[in-house]
Formats: structure tokens, sequence, C-alpha cells
């Protein structure tokens, strides 16, 4: 079980492997921002040393994989140096990482990483075209059934809820934490529904129930890919108007 080694327990242990290397650790994700999705949700921590080579890795890789058992994800590694020249490829990630975070050993090094509106964008509209292949893809392997095809969506609904929540940055200056609410926000600004994906949340907080059946679940799976697609053309069209 997780709670075998707690992300407090797993700073320590990097503490002691690495010494006066280590410059920061922060958890981040659903566990920081209070947007905890149940088992669809990881714990996710970020380490930041002074220098990142083999002989770092191989002093936790032993805690890496003991933490990643208990079924959280190895933590995000950077060399420092690396981390500040990355806001450009990865602005989606380090947004959120960086508004929504919570420091657990060290400095603050995210507090003052550029990145820019346009990275963001070029790297969003990336990822939603990549995981609307991805969807379809598993809609085809899944659609024999509605369990399949259920469990397609709600694994798929975190991914996709950050997506969106990037893609309010366009339209707010500040955005939620929590990624329903920022959806939610979202859905405010343009002229299309995204309310599926509140229903969605819902059915995995237990205050909606599933679809029953078959052809219901194919019901909410063509409003679901009818909205990613739609926020995907959405996107693209930002490049079109700069």
């Amino acid at each position: 079980m997780r709670t075998l080694m707690t992300p407090e327990a797993f700073t320590d242990g990097l503490k002691e492997a690495l010494g006066d290397r280590l410059t920061m650790v922060a958890l981040f994700g659903s566990a920081a921002a209070g947007d905890d999705n149940g088992k669809f949700s990881d714990i996710n921590l970020m380490v930041v040393c002074r220098e990142l080579g083999v002989c770092e890795l191989d002093a936790i890789a032993g805690l890496s994989r003991g933490w990643a058992k208990m079924g959280n994800p190895p933590p995000l590694m950077f060399a420092l140096e690396r981390l500040m020249n990355s806001s450009h490829v990865f602005p989606i990630e380090l947004l959120d990482i960086k508004e929504n975070h919570r420091v657990l050993y060290g400095r603050d090094v995210l507090r003052d990483l550029p990145i820019s509106q346009e990275n963001l964008r070029f790297q969003l509209e990336h990822e939603l075209k990549g995981k609307l292949i991805q969807l379809r893809e598993g809609y085809m392997l899944a659609a024999k059934d509605s369990e399949s095809l259920m469990e397609l969506m709600l694994r798929s609904l975190s991914n996709f809820q950050t997506m969106l929540k990037a893609s309010l940055r366009f339209y707010e200056v500040s955005v939620p934490a929590r990624k329903r609410d920022a959806v939610k926000i979202l859905g405010r600004h343009v002229m299309f529904d995204l309310s599926v994906f509140d229903e969605m949340q819902g059915i995995i907080d237990g205050t909606e129930l599933p679809p029953f059946g078959k052809d219901a679940a194919m019901g909410l799976f063509e409003r679901y890919l009818e909205a990613i697609e739609q926020t995907a053309d959405l996107i693209a069209s930002l490049s079109r108007r700069s």
C-alpha cells in the first residue's frame, strides 16, 4: 500500500542518499492541489539536484524502486540547470507544478521559472491531438463492452482535464488549482459543451451513477470525444490567429 512510505519519508531517504547534492523536493499534482481522483490519481514528486548523473541515480535507485512498488510513479528528476532551461519544452506540466506544489525540502526553485504562452499553445495542441489518437485507438479495443469503455474514459480523464485546465490560461489570468473547477470555468468561455467532464468526475467521486448498459456508455463516449476534438480545434485556431 502507498501509505507504507509517505512523501516525507521518501524525502528523508533522498536527503540521506544525496546530502548537499539535493536542491529541492516538491509534492505536485492532484495530492498537492487537493484534486485526488482516488485510484486514478498518483502521488507525484519532483526532485531537483545540483547535478544529476549516474552516481546520483544509483544513490536513489533502491529508494525509488520501493516508492514505485507501492503504486507511485518514479520521481520526476531534474538537474537544476536543465530544469531552468526546460520551461519551453514542458510548459503545461511546469506551469501546473509551479502553481500547485508543496516544497518538502530545500529552496523553491520553481517560483521564478519563466514560461511563455506561445510555448504553452504549441505543446497543448501537440498533446491534445496525440492523446486523441490514443483515445480513438483505445475505443476500438474497448468498445466491446460498457465496463471496458468506462475504464478507458475514466483512466484518461485526469490527463484531458489537465489539458483543458491549461486551455483556460488563454482566457483567465488566474486558474483554479482543482482541474474540475478549471474545466467548469472554461465551459463559460467556449461555444461547446464540456459538461461531460463534470459528469465523469462525479462518477469517480461517487456522486453520479455510471451509465447503465453499452448504449449509454457509448453515448457518454461520443460526448467526451466531441468535447476533446472541439478543444483541440480551438487551440489550433489560436495558432492561425497569431
